[in-house]
This record gives C-alpha cells, structure tokens and sequence, in this order.
C-alpha cells in the first residue's frame, strides 16, 4: 500500500479507524492475532555448544587433530599436547569471533522505541512499543523514537533524524498532506514516519500503517539475515594450502613406507619415519602465526584508529580494488559551514572550515573589516532567528541544534558577535520553520523597546515576500532588475552545491498582528548566506594515494546529485565528465545493466539500501573485492555483503558496527587509506613466514626423503622435527609479523581475489630454497656418520643443528621479494631477537645433559661448529646473489 498518497480520511476508511478516538479493545486483540507482535524476527540461533563444534570442522583443524592422535599413539606426548593447545585456541578465537558477527539484529531491536503513546477509546495510553498494533493513532515528540511505520495526520513543526535508516544528512521537516507521486524512496515520503527514527524537533500524531517486519526497518532485517557472508581471499587461499599440504604429506609418507619396506626394513621403523614426514609437512603452527600477524596488525590499525574486529579484515583490505565511501562525516566534517554570503549584490567569501571560529570574510581577495555595518547586521539577525547554541566539549567547539543553524552562529563568530550579543535582544516570539512555510521568523525587541521581525527560508521563499532590499547606501525599493540579478547570484551559488538560505527583516510597531501570514511580507531583503557540509582536508591526498594504488573510490550518498557532485570534484575524486547515478534511475535498471555501467560511475546520489546492496552486489560480479562504509542502520545490509564492512565509530550505530569488519574511531576516509597500507603489510608479511616455514618443512622432508633413497638411517628423529617446528619455525615466523613493508606498498596495484597463496615465485622459492637446506642437511649427516657409524645420535646432532642454524640464517632471506642483501638485517629488530632466542634454546637441547636423551643429542666442539656453519650458510650464499 502506497500510504503516503492517501489523504488521512482514506487512510482512516481503510484501517476502520478514527484520528480522535483511536482502537478499540476488541480491534486492537484482533490485530495483534492477525500481525503479531511489533517487533523484529531474527533468525533462529544455533546453540553456543554446536557454534563451539562447528570452529573444529575446518580442513586444516582436523588434520592437526589426527597429528594429535598420531603423535599421542606414539608415545610423543609434548608433540600431542601441543598442537591440541594450538587447536584448542584457534576455535575459541572462532567462537568468540562469531558469538559476535550475528548481534546485528539484536541491536536492531534495541532502536526501537520501548514505550509509545497510543489513543485507544478516547484515552491516550503509554504500552511497550511491541504492544503496537496496525492502526493505532500514536503521539510523538521530539526525543522520542518512533514505535512503527506512521501516516502522519499531524505535524507541528515535526522533524525527524532519518540518517541511520536513508543516509539523509539533515533532519526532515514532516507534513500530513498526501503527495500525489508514483515510487517515492523512503527519503522522500515527507507524511511517514519510519520504525526507530528519532524524533528532534516538533510534535505530531500518525497512524501506524506496518509494525514488525513489515516496517522499513524490518526489510532491512530481512536483507541482513538473508544476505550471506562472503569468505575472504586469505580463508580461501589457507584452505587450499591446507588441502595441498595434507595431499603432499600423505603421498610422501607412502612413498617413503613403501621405499623403505622394499628395501627389507622393519615395517615399525618405516611406520615411525612415514609418521615424522607428516609432522614435518605440516606446519602446526601456521594457524596460531596467521593469528599472531594479523593480531599484530590489529594492534598497529588501533593506533591508526582503526578497530579490527575480525581478524581477516585487514587484509582482505588490503587487496580491496574499490571503496564504496559514505560522503557525510566521512569525507566531510559533517559541519555544515559558511562558505559564502550574497550582500548587496556582491559575493562574499568566508574562510574557516566546520566548527572553527578562525576565518574571515572577503570581497575580491579583499579582507572585510569586522567594521562592516551591513555584514555585522546581517550576521546578527543570523545570530537572532536562530535555536542552536555553541558548547565546548573537551577543547573542542560543538554545536547543540540544528546544523544550518549552527552555521549561522559560527558565522557570527567569525566577525566578533558572540551570545552575549544576542542576550541584548529580548525575543517576543517564534514562528518555528515547517516544510510548508519554508521559512523561521521571530518578533525581536531591543533595549529602545523598538519591535522588528526577522525571517530567514528557502530565497524563492523570501523573495517574493519582499518589497525592499539592503543596498550598500540603505533600504531600497526591491525592483524587478534588481530581483533578476540576486535571483542569478542565488543560481550560482546553487551551481556550486551551496546550500543556500535568505533572511530579511521589517521593522514592526508595538501592536502589530503577531499572526506570522500578515507579518511576513513586505519585507526587507539582506543577503544570502551559501552553506556545504566541508570536505576533510587530508581526504584529497588519500584519495589521490588510493588511486596511485590502483583502487577506486566511489561515492554513495543519500544527498542530493549536485551536492555530492560538487564534494566529488573538490576531492579530485571523478574527472569533469565523470558519471552521476541517481537513485530513482537504478530503479529503472536491470542489475545487468547495473553491472555494465558501474565502472564509469564514481557517484551514487540519494540512494536506499536495496540500492547499496545492488552496487555492492554489482562490483563483486565485476570481480572487485569491496570495501563498503557507512554509519547508519540503512548500511548494515550493505556493510555485511560486502568484501570488508567498514563502519563509523562515532556517528555509526550499533547495528553497523556489528555487521561490519573494521571499526574507524575518527569516522575519517584517511583511516581507510591507512587500514589499505597494513592490509598490504600483512599479507605480504603473512607470504614471508609461509615462504620460510615451508621451505624449512621442505628441507625437513627432503632429509628424511634423500635418506630413505639412499638406504641411511633416519637423520631427524620425531621430537627433533617437532622441535623445529614449534620453536625454531614458531618465534621468527611471528617476528616476520612484525616487519615493515617493503618499497613503496601503495604504489602497487592490488593483487588478483584469485591469486594463490604462491603467485609471484613464491612457490618456486619455497622449493628451491626447501631443496638446498635439505640437501646441506643430509650432507652434514652423512659427513658425521661415515666419520662414526656407530654413533648415529651423534650423526644426527649435526644434521639437526645444521637444519636449524640453515633455517634461522634463511629468515633473514624471506624479509624481501628480491636478495637477502636488499634489506638491513637490524629494521626487524625483533626478528633478531627471536633468532636469538631460537640460537639459545638450541643450545640448551645440546649441550644441557637432561635434555640430552630426550632430544637425542649430545654435545658440540669448535671443529663441528665450523662443518655446521659453512653448510648452513651455503643456501643463503646461492641464492643470495640471484633476484628468484
């Protein structure tokens, strides 16, 4: 039903229903049986034990938790209870994780009003809002939420904050009159009130036409619980590598049993080697460390203020090719500012941004005097038919009211005029704005007792209205060229997206009608103030670095096309001829059509949620990875779809944080830029520890590999892999976390969403490394057995000391994409640290005697030092000196 076409008696007639009397006991029971209670449906939950279960059903958990079992079976009990700790943390990380990501309905029914007014028989009632039914006449008034989707049958001066659920910047200005128009968007039904919007000015009375889910905020319900999550790029490609490891593991613990058992050995023994190959293929700790990087990452975004809450984000981020930005508060200030003002006949121009009282005003580069009598005048009555008020909140300028309205009392401030300046007028009355007058007057009277109205509206308003205009020699006639030029003036203000709002005044006598219809005309004309939401100062570079990246930013806002145009070009975001697409023309559209045209789009102006969700939805299929921002509930639908959900941490709602990945604490588009850099960081940072833990799993196998073949006994013994794998891998994997990029990362464009985990030579550099550190490995054990068959611990000391010591020198090799020799060894301080501490805990399993038999070595002199540190150098020496 399209409600806001009907006049309020239809409305009436079609809901049985009358304005003064309201439901009956009766209707209102039948009513609730027929729509159920108002309230939100979420889906059903899956209960906190199946959620537990669920996080150990992953490919890569369950092949760690047949390595526990493997391990416990054979006595390697340290073995077992490690990766069980590794399994056991990485699923409570899950679990918590998602006992999270589903709260967004939830917090959905938290902006529902608890309580509401309703007229039943006669009476007006306070009932919880669930209790609300279709039909039911409901009272609202500012501060109030609405409880359900209203008809409004009466508004005086009722405004409504509908930015959360249509991106609209302003408060609405509400009326009762029915608008005679087809496929209106929410935004532009001015006679309804939506579920959970707020209340800011003005009272009104309406009858509820939908509660529930049939409310607007209901649909938005509906496109979150049935919008599914999207898994990043790094969940998939640890998956594959996941799959790859264990098919890689298996094949090669068959191949050595079967090579081994075709030689005559004893089938145990082969059993136990086939079984430390697996360990060895499969880096346990590889989970735990993606964990630690992304962690780490998490905790430099905080200081970037940025808050991950899933842990993926950052990098999926970092590989995003398009940002869908919301433009207010996030590419502006949200500071609706002055940036000109038309004042008898000239334009004058106002520097300062937002809430700053720093600026000045001129007229052809020319400053203006704080002297200026007519600017002053002006400014004052601006100052005057005014309901905001300047406060100070932690150092910081704020203001309490109305945004337009605040701009006028930051402009008045800017020339000196302050409140105790409007405390010397007393104000006799108020004619509040309403949609219909598209004006705001007050009856003012100065310390002579001299009586004067002032009004200030839309300038098509006032213009007409007027008799007079302020010339720069005083009051003069308003003719009808002088109207012609002013009326040009305003267009051209409008051309530049200015918000533009005309005051005028008339001087009145003592017993004057105070009826606003007979005082306001006849007025004198002063000027124009032109008002815009400023866009952030450092938004501009960060686009600009955006671009250089190669990702686009594209605009979607609920304000009008030439605002978000204008802001548009100002942050150098769209060339000249770039494109503008509308709301109502995607109503027009197909998605296909979406589609084929999306790419040459860099703004979408006063657009619902449905629509934020095509664009999200028509990027994907173009093959883009996207970042999606908003603040309000109207984004979450939008925000969850999409690659990475980006919200505002200080205008964004509950809802939004909830559905979202990434947190900004300063509601700035910069930050996203920042989060782009680290996401980069990262997963590079993340290919550097894969690439050094699976080339030292590599050597490991290869060891044991080349032994089998050549009939030798077994070079490593299990606890000595696991060994490697849980302390010597562990610690400099995690510090490689924690290195800084390298080159010039924002200068790269992003990586494919289906470039595997090997792309750019990783995978050759993992083997041909993995190749050369197994092979020094095997030639440190047989120089040592071949010296003393019968000592085989012996033997196999040497090839485990090489095998760590190749490891912790190739560390140093993984920090670039290029040559070992292309970085400074001491940027990653911490990285030295953790190679230091793998050297000492080395050295402890050595030569400190209880370890000894536990380990399977025995002490070290200087000769064996020597034969160790040359082999184990060798790989870094080969290919030290090459750019693969």
């Amino acid at each position: 039903m399209k409600w806001y076409q009907l006049e309020v008696e239809d409305v009436e007639k079609k809901l049985h229903v009358t304005a003064n009397r309201g439901l009956s006991v009766k209707q209102v029971e039948k009513r609730r049986k027929q729509y159920g209670e108002n309230v939100l449906e979420a889906q059903k939950k899956m209960s906190k034990w199946l959620i537990f279960i669920k996080q150990f059903q992953d490919f890569m958990v369950l092949v760690l938790l047949a390595a526990t079992l493997i391990a416990g079976l054979l006595g390697e009990y340290i073995d077992a209870i490690a990766i069980m700790v590794i399994v056991i943390v990485n699923g409570c990380i899950g679990f918590f994780q998602e006992q999270k990501a589903e709260k967004s309905l939830d917090k959905l029914k938290e902006l529902s009003a608890p309580m509401a007014y309703v007229l039943r028989d006669k009476k007006w009632e306070r009932i919880p809002s669930k209790h609300v039914v279709v039909g039911d006449i409901v009272r609202i008034s500012s501060g109030d939420r609405i409880p359900a989707d209203i008809r409004i049958i009466r508004s005086d001066s009722l405004e409504t904050e509908e930015s959360a659920l249509t991106g609209e910047s302003l408060p609405v200005s509400k009326h009762a009159q029915a608008i005679h128009r087809a496929k209106l968007d929410a935004q532009d039904q001015v006679n309804m009130g939506f579920m959970g919007t707020l209340v800011t000015r003005g009272t009104g009375i309406g009858i509820v036409v939908g509660t529930g889910m049939q409310t607007v905020m209901g649909q938005i319900a509906s496109l979150m619980a049935n919008t599914k999550k999207v898994m990043t790029p790094l969940e998939r490609k640890l998956a594959e590598l996941g799959k790859f490891l264990i098919v890689i593991a298996l094949l090669l613990t068959a191949l050595v049993v079967v090579l081994g058992v075709i030689q005559g050995q004893p089938a145990y023994t082969m059993f136990l080697a086939g079984v430390s190959l697996a360990v060895a293929a499969i880096p346990e700790g590889l989970p735990a460390i993606v964990t630690v990087a992304l962690s780490l990452g998490v905790q430099r975004m905080i200081r970037k203020k940025a808050i991950v809450r899933k842990l993926s984000a950052v990098e999926t981020l970092g590989c995003a090719s398009v940002i869908c930005s919301d433009k207010t508060g996030t590419m502006t200030e949200n500071k609706m500012t002055v940036k000109e003002v038309l004042l008898h006949g000239k334009q004058l121009y106002v520097t300062g941004d937002g809430y700053d009282l720093q600026g000045d005003f001129f007229y052809n580069d020319e400053k203006i005097k704080n002297s200026s009598p007519h600017l002053s005048t002006m400014l004052l009555y601006g100052l005057l038919c005014n309901q905001a008020s300047l406060a100070k909140k932690k150092g910081k300028y704020t203001i309490d009211g109305n945004p337009t309205d605040g701009a006028l009392v930051i402009a008045a401030r800017k020339i000196g005029l302050s409140e105790e300046d409007k405390q010397a007028y007393n104000i006799i009355k108020e004619f509040p704005f309403d949609s219909d007058r598209k004006r705001m007057s007050v009856i003012v009277e100065d310390k002579e007792k001299r009586r004067f109205l002032i009004t200030k509206g839309a300038p098509e308003v006032l213009l007409p209205r007027s008799a007079y205009v302020l010339e720069e020699e005083g009051k003069q006639l308003l003719k009808a060229q002088k109207q012609v030029a002013i009326e040009q003036a305003i267009n051209q203000m409008a051309e530049k997206a200015l918000r533009t709002l005309a005051i005028a005044v008339k001087p009145l006598s003592n017993d004057e009608d105070a009826l606003s219809s007979v005082l306001e005309k006849d007025l004198t004309f002063i000027g124009v103030y032109g008002m815009m939401d400023p866009p952030r100062k450092e938004v501009k570079k960060a686009v600009q670095e955006c671009r250089n990246a190669g990702i686009k930013t594209v605009m979607i806002t609920g304000d009008h096309a030439k605002t978000a145009r204008a802001i548009a070009l100002n942050l150098e975001l769209m060339p000249e001829d770039g494109n503008v697409l509308e709301g109502y023309q995607m109503n027009n559209m197909s998605q296909q059509e979406l589609e084929d045209t999306i790419e040459d789009v860099y703004v979408f102006a006063r657009v619902t949620p449905e629509h934020k969700l095509r664009i999200v939805h028509a990027f994907q299929q173009k093959g883009h990875v996207v970042a999606m921002t908003g603040d309000g509930v109207n984004d979450a639908p939008a925000i969850k779809a999409s690659n990475i959900g980006i919200s505002m941490g200080q205008s964004g709602t509950d809802v939004t944080k909830e559905a979202s990945s990434l947190i900004l604490m300063d509601d700035n588009f910069a930050t996203i830029k920042a989060a782009i850099e680290e996401g980069r960081t990262i997963y590079e940072n993340i290919r550097k520890f894969i690439r050094y833990l699976l080339a030292s799993n590599v050597g490991e196998i290869l060891v044991m590999l080349f032994a089998m073949l050549l009939s030798l006994p077994l070079p490593l013994v299990p606890v000595q892999i696991l060994w490697v794998n849980l302390v010597t891998d562990g610690l400099p994997a995690m510090a490689l976390g924690m290195d800084k990029a390298e080159g010039d990362v924002m200068k790269k464009h992003p990586r494919s969403i289906d470039e595997g985990v090997f792309a750019r030579g990783l995978g050759y550099k993992i083997i041909s490394r993995g190749i050369v550190i197994g092979a020094v490995t095997l030639i440190g054990f047989i120089i040592a057995y071949q010296n003393d068959p019968t000592h085989l611990t012996y033997a196999q000391t040497i090839a485990f000391t090489t095998l760590v010591m190749a490891q912790l020198i190739h560390v140093f090799d993984c920090r670039s994409e290029r040559s070992i020799f292309a970085r400074n060894p001491f940027e990653n301080m911490y990285l030295v640290l953790a190679v230091l501490s793998s050297l000492v805990l080395l050295l402890v399993v050595i030569y400190w005697t209880p370890l000894q038999p536990i380990f399977h070595t025995v002490s070290l002199n200087l000769r064996d030092w020597a034969l160790i540190l040359a082999l184990s150098a060798l790989p870094t020496v080969i290919f030290g000196f090459t750019k693969k």
